[in-house]
């Protein structure tokens, strides 16, 4: 094993502070040191992980120790490869891995970078266009949409004065009937553009209970929701109210859904919660964030919709707006975050990421 006159924890300290997962090895692959994202990333603490064989993680153990040889030989000063780490549990994560010499004769530092998080910014940013679309889109209905609106609602209710028979006044009073329906449906458009945030302390569990009690007060019987809460997730500053309306949204979009689990009496929706440490977030490095899954057992988002479930006045079930989803992703985006989903037959998971360090 390589010396220096610097412990490994000295020399290589400043690898805790990066975001990729980094690990220096020996020339038969010992990790001599794992930073702190490594070790968040695979489900082990340094002490477990350091003095191991690193390949016993990677799912082509080959491709580390030819790596190894080959810039030890000096055929090559890095080599570049894919390949998937396994968590503690059985988990994979796809990597990317770059792997060089450090100053030390027989030392190599591994550089892991996850594709996940590439794939996730990829979306993010198309999701931040279609919102930023949506706005300019929803501000110019107000104008060409509200005004004539009310227009015809007027003239209806001038020309229902004049009309003596009630089958006539029928008809007048589908025009203003039809005129407040599309009212209403534009209001909740621009609802989370034309107010500004109320700012205060959340407590992520008090938004989740409070979504909670109003799901099972809708519905009491045959539904389950269960709560998996990480109590240690700090208070963060935020709209309480935006967040309690993104969260019930996609509560309510889960329990229609639902609908034949609930007659069958077996539906279940998890609230779940836990804390990521080094995240991007909409290109911006947090160094803490929330994630708050919530999880259905109903049958899934069909594949055509996976893509559109985000997109104004689109709906999968017969009477919808189509308002629900696009409303928590701008109530989520408000607050920088982001929203994912994953759906299968049996598990729809909609995830919430929600930078935390904001608050000071």
């Amino acid at each position: 094993m390589p010396k220096s006159g610097k412990s490994f924890a000295a020399r290589f300290q400043a690898l805790d502070m990066l975001a990729t997962m980094v690990a220096v090895v020996s020339a038969e692959g010992v990790v001599l040191f794992a930073n702190a994202a490594l070790e968040t990333a695979v489900g082990l603490s340094k002490r477990s992980i350091e003095g191991t064989v690193l390949r016993n993680l990677c799912s082509n153990p080959n491709a580390l120790q030819r790596a190894l040889s080959g810039i030890r030989s000096g055929r090559f000063a890095a080599l570049h490869y894919g390949c998937h780490l396994t968590r503690h549990g059985g988990d994979l994560i796809a990597v990317h891995v770059i792997a060089a010499q450090t100053e030390q004769p027989g030392e190599f530092i591994v550089e892991m970078l996850p594709l996940e998080p590439q794939a996730r910014q990829a979306r993010e940013e198309r999701q931040a266009d279609h919102t930023r679309t949506n706005r300019e889109l929803f501000l110019n209905l107000a104008h060409e949409i509200k005004n004539p609106l009310g227009g015809i609602r007027g003239a209806a209710q001038l020309l229902e004065m004049e009309l003596d028979g009630a089958e006539q006044r029928e008809y007048t009073e589908v025009i203003i009937r039809e005129a407040d329906r599309l009212r209403r449906l534009v209001d909740r458009l621009l609802e989370p553009h034309r107010h500004t945030q109320v700012m205060g302390q959340v407590n992520i569990h008090d938004v989740c209970e409070r979504v909670r009690a109003l799901v099972l007060t809708e519905f009491p019987r045959g539904l389950k929701v269960v709560r998996d809460y990480d109590v240690s997730i700090p208070e963060f500053r935020g709209d309480r109210e935006q967040l309690i309306q993104a969260v019930l949204n996609i509560a309510h979009n889960a329990v229609q859904a639902l609908a034949g689990r609930i007659a069958q009496g077996d539906a279940e929706i998890m609230l779940r919660t836990r804390v990521l440490r080094q995240v991007s977030i909409n290109k911006q490095r947090h160094r803490l964030a929330l994630q708050l899954h919530i999880i259905d057992n109903g049958p899934g988002v069909p594949e055509s919709m996976k893509k559109r479930v985000f997109f104004p006045l689109v709906s999968g079930r017969d009477g919808g707006t189509g308002l629900g989803l696009t409303l928590a992703q701008t109530f989520v985006q408000q607050h920088q975050g982001a929203i994912e989903l994953d759906s299968r037959p049996g598990c729809t998971d909609f995830s919430i990421l929600i930078p935390i360090d904001l608050a000071t």
